[in-house]
């Protein structure tokens, strides 16, 4: 995390005043300056039931997020906390904490709805807080999980079906940890020790029965067994049996903390910090702070709409801003990197292209790595067009700087010569050819000069030219040759002229083979850039698939194995068409060659130079998708 973005303290990142939800824009701007990977932790639960205790504990502090000792929520809103990640280098850890549900001051208990399902969707864990045990009272409260479904979207345009949209909650969800505090109980079931882990996973199993309130109570067990599929739990005894220390609690010494609490609060930080994933969203995606501050703005500005936040439109907005950023960040690692490696003049232009095509390929990897869902490779295109209009003007800079380099040489080597010129040196009989072997040391001398650069030839013909008039000035006025020997002379200096003309032209015409091929060779890099993230991208596709399978199987196991049928039969529907997906991840590969397709078309405009070579790799490619 950059030094500026430390933060000492908690800031509100989504404000709750009158019911209405608001991003804080100083939150947004310490999330901007985050550039790392972000660990996100929230939590939620009823309120006055120590959550901010717990986070600031995380936080590796004992004051920070705000502490309440009276029957008032402390905390409205969400709260951010960034702070360096203890166990993840060049990563951040940003804790939120939520404000208390079912605050009885609160006019609607819709906020709350929201509070959670903001909390869902930013987390990558997700910790539900609660006090005693986890009973029916316990599970009745924690209803919000059931709501998700009319709260969250996975993809845009799927209100009709909000069950088919849910399904795939699972490729995005947090993972779940249920802390309970002030647990009183012993971790046993039927007179057998249990782990934590157990003690949740049997409290959410299903009830028998089919009557109406015990399909309600099952609900939210359903909910989270089916939508979070990791699940951890850790249970708290009391910080303290002194009633006036847990009223100031932030202040009580670690040493006057039960042992047990101590230990347990360990326990929790230790796996928190070893086991919390990465954010990510759906294809792989790696959330940074920045991208963290986008989703934040996007699903609150949903909410205050009245519509309900999409997973796939805030990507989708968060595309087109990370994808332009990502454009810019390429094309100035290109100027700079050309700058740095580029001494001007260029001995020939085969060098500048040969810097500019590994620049160029740098510069791509650097917008790969920055960008997702490039519809249509409309940002890569972008990118293509501005790296060959910077390539452009380093030609040009490099033909100025021959150009004025080679004049100054040949002003220099051809001095001698126009002051003889000017002072009538080669007026004489015999002038021409004394004339002829001093224009011949300042050629000879000028081949010497070391990397002329690319405009050698044409400022030497320039130079020639100028000089053809003088020339034949000094053969016609010279008395020691013939008028046949002057006839002769003249017809060898048109010939050596012309000669000339040809050499200039071979390498005018050699320099544009070299540029078309420099466009071929880019394209080639773009497409093969690309095919490797559409590769990349595949397999994220698959490996989400295939994590959703196994989930999804698992759940059914489980249904069948407590003997619920007809809830594992339920589930058949969504594992038959998850395999059949899978299987055309696998097996059918024309989507991805019609991409590769289309942005051979869409490159093919902006390197119209790159010919016909272009047409034949663009097939061999798509053949090896």
């Amino acid at each position: 995390m950059a030094s500026e973005s430390v933060m000492e303290g908690p800031i509100c990142l989504v404000e709750n005043e009158k019911e209405q939800l608001t991003v804080n824009s100083k939150a947004l701007r310490i999330l901007g300056k985050i550039s790392q990977p972000v660990v996100v932790v929230a939590i939620v639960g009823l309120y006055r039931t120590g959550k901010s205790y717990l986070m600031n504990r995380l936080a590796g502090q004992n004051h920070g997020f705000a502490l309440g000792s009276t029957v008032q929520s402390k905390t409205k809103g969400i709260w951010m906390w960034c702070v360096p990640h203890p166990t993840k280098p060049n990563h951040t850890l940003v804790l939120l904490d939520t404000e208390g549900l079912g605050d009885v001051e609160k006019g609607d208990s819709k906020n709350d709805s929201w509070i959670f399902a903001l909390a869902v969707l930013l987390s990558s864990t997700f910790v539900y807080n609660s006090l005693g045990t986890i009973n029916h009272q316990a599970l009745e409260q924690l209803h919000y999980v059931t709501e998700l479904t009319q709260l969250i979207r996975a993809k845009a345009g799927s209100r009709a079906d909000e069950l088919e949209d849910s399904s795939e909650f699972v490729s995005f969800f947090p993972d779940f940890i249920w802390a309970v505090r002030d647990f009183t109980l012993e971790l046993k079931l039927d007179e057998r020790p249990i782990t934590e882990d157990e003690y949740l996973e049997n409290a959410l199993k299903l009830i028998r029965g089919n009557n109406p309130q015990i399909q309600k109570s099952n609900f939210p067990r359903e909910c989270i067994r089916y939508f979070f599929p990791v699940r951890k739990c850790f249970v708290f005894d009391r910080p303290t049996n002194d009633k006036n220390l847990l009223f100031n609690i932030e202040n009580v010494p670690e040493s006057q903390l039960e042992r047990s609490f101590r230990v347990q609060s360990k326990n929790f930080c230790s796996y928190i910090f070893n086991n919390g994933k990465t954010k990510t969203l759906r294809r792989g995606i790696i959330v940074t702070g920045n991208r963290l501050g986008a989703l934040v703005e996007s699903y609150v500005k949903a909410i205050n709409s009245g519509a309900v936040p999409c997973l796939e439109n805030a990507v989708t907005t968060l595309a087109q801003r990370e994808n332009a950023a990502a454009v810019q960040k390429a094309a100035a690692h290109y100027s700079e990197q050309m700058a740095q490696r580029l001494q001007l003049p260029t001995d020939t232009l085969q060098e500048l292209l040969d810097v500019h095509a590994a620049c160029e390929k740098e510069a791509i990897a650097v917008f790969m790595e920055s960008s997702f869902k490039d519809e249509n490779q409309e940002f890569q295109e972008q990118l293509v067009s501005t790296v060959e209009r910077k390539k452009e003007d380093f030609l040009l800079q490099n033909e100025a700087a021959s150009t004025k380099y080679c004049q100054d040489e040949l002003e220099h080597l051809s001095a001698s010569l126009m002051e003889d010129i000017s002072e009538g040196v080669f007026s004489a009989p015999g002038g021409h050819q004394l004339y002829l072997e001093a224009r011949r040391r300042v050629e000879e001398g000028y081949k010497r000069v070391p990397r002329k650069g690319v405009k050698a030839n044409e400022v030497l013909q320039s130079f020639l030219q100028s000089q053809a008039t003088i020339e034949n000035s000094i053969l016609q006025s010279d008395k020691a040759l013939t008028d046949g020997e002057k006839e002769i002379e003249a017809e060898r200096a048109k010939r050596e002229a012309a000669e000339k003309e040809q050499e200039l032209l071979r390498q005018k015409n050699k320099e544009q083979q070299e540029k078309m091929e420099a466009q071929e060779r880019s394209f080639q890099e773009n497409v093969a850039q690309l095919k490797k993230k559409m590769d990349e991208e595949r397999e994220n596709i698959l490996r989400e698939q295939e994590i959703m399978l196994e989930h999804k199987l698992k759940v059914q196991r489980e249904f069948l194995m407590d003997g619920f049928k007809k809830q594992s039969e339920a589930l058949n529907r969504e594992i038959e068409q998850l395999t059949q997906e899978i299987k055309n991840t696998k097996s059918n590969k024309s989507f991805f060659s019609k991409i590769l397709d289309t942005a051979g078309t869409v490159f093919m405009a902006v390197l119209p130079g790159a010919g016909k070579g272009i047409g034949l790799g663009m097939k061999f490619l798509s053949s090896q998708i």
